[in-house]
C-alpha cells in the first residue's frame, strides 16, 4: 500500500514537473527594439542564451526608436529596448512603462566619403563636424525615421546652430540604419551611425568613419516593462525574467563578448 502510494505521488511530481516545463519552452514574449540591436547583429548573438537558459522563446519586432515605443503603447509588446532616454523617460513618466533599467552602450559616429569635403576630420567635437556639414552643404543622409539615431542626429544640429529643414543637401531615407547607409553609399553622403550597425554594414564603397570620440556622442540603451497595470495581457513575469538576464552578470557577459572581427561593440552598464 505505502509502496503504492509512494510510487503515484512520484508519478504525479514527475507529470507537474513535465508540464511545468512543457508550459516554460511554449513561452515568449515580444521585445520592440531599435534597428541597431538587430542589424548589429547583437540579437543573433544573444538570445539564443537566453532562450537556451531560460526556456522563452523572445520575438523581436525592430524598428526605429520612436516606433517601437509606439508599439509599446498600444500593448504590442511585452518589453521595449531603445536608445534615446529623453523619449525612454517620457514613456514611463507617461504610463506606459515601468521599471526601466540601463543595459549597454556604444556611440554614434559620423560616416562619410574618404574625400571629405566638409573637412569632418579636422572638426574639434561633434557640433563643430555638424556645422562643417552644414556650412559646405554637404549632402547628408538622415534617417527621418523618428528613430534614437535621428533623434541625436537632431540634437547634434541644434547644438550646431543649423537648421538642415528643407535644405537641399539634406536628404530623409525615412527608413533604418542599413538603408539610410545604403543611401549615403550610392550618393557619396555624410550620415550619423551607430557604431554597431556599422560595424556589421559591408555595402561601404568609399565610406568610412570620419569623426568618433566626442562624449556627446555617447549612445546609451535602455529596457522599460510595459505596464501591466495598463495592459494586462503584458506577459510580466517572463518579460522580467528577460530584463533580469539582459542586466545580470550572464547577460552582460553575453553583450560584452559580442564582436565584429577583435572590435567589442557594445559595453554592458551595471545595473
Amino acid at each position: 500500500m505505502a509502496h503504492g502510494l509512494l510510487k503515484f505521488f512520484r508519478s504525479v511530481l514527475l507529470g507537474l514537473a513535465v508540464s511545468t516545463a512543457a508550459v516554460q519552452a511554449g513561452e515568449s514574449i515580444v521585445v520592440a527594439s531599435t534597428t541597431s540591436t538587430e542589424q548589429s547583429g547583437l540579437f543573433n548573438f544573444i538570445l539564443p542564451i537566453f532562450e537556451k537558459d531560460s526556456g522563452i522563446a523572445v520575438r523581436v519586432v525592430a524598428l526605429g526608436t520612436g516606433q517601437a515605443l509606439d508599439v509599446g503603447r498600444r500593448g504590442d509588446a511585452d518589453v521595449v529596448l531603445v536608445h534615446d532616454r529623453p523619449a525612454e523617460d517620457k514613456f514611463v513618466a507617461d504610463g506606459y512603462g515601468v521599471d526601466r533599467r540601463d543595459v549597454m552602450y556604444n556611440d554614434f559616429v559620423v560616416i562619410g566619403p574618404a574625400a571629405d569635403p566638409a573637412g569632418v576630420k579636422r572638426a574639434r567635437d561633434a557640433s563643430d563636424a555638424f556645422a562643417r556639414i552644414g556650412s559646405q552643404g554637404a549632402t547628408w543622409i538622415s534617417r527621418g525615421d523618428r528613430s534614437g539615431t535621428h533623434a541625436a542626429e537632431l540634437r547634434f544640429w541644434k547644438a550646431a546652430g543649423v537648421d538642415p529643414r528643407g535644405q537641399g543637401w539634406y536628404k530623409e531615407a525615412g527608413a533604418g540604419m542599413g538603408p539610410t547607409l545604403n543611401m549615403a553609399a550610392g550618393l557619396g553622403a555624410y550620415t550619423l551611425s551607430d557604431r554597431g550597425t556599422w560595424a556589421s554594414f559591408r555595402n561601404r564603397q568609399d565610406l568610412g568613419i570620419l569623426f568618433a570620440g566626442d562624449p556627446q556622442l555617447y549612445n546609451p540603451y535602455g529596457v522599460i516593462l510595459v505596464n501591466p497595470a495598463r495592459h494586462p495581457h503584458v506577459k510580466r513575469a517572463a518579460a522580467l525574467r528577460f530584463m533580469d538576464w539582459l542586466t545580470s552578470a550572464d547577460g552582460r557577459r553575453a553583450i560584452a563578448a559580442y564582436k565584429i572581427g577583435n572590435e567589442q561593440l557594445f559595453y554592458p552598464l551595471a545595473r
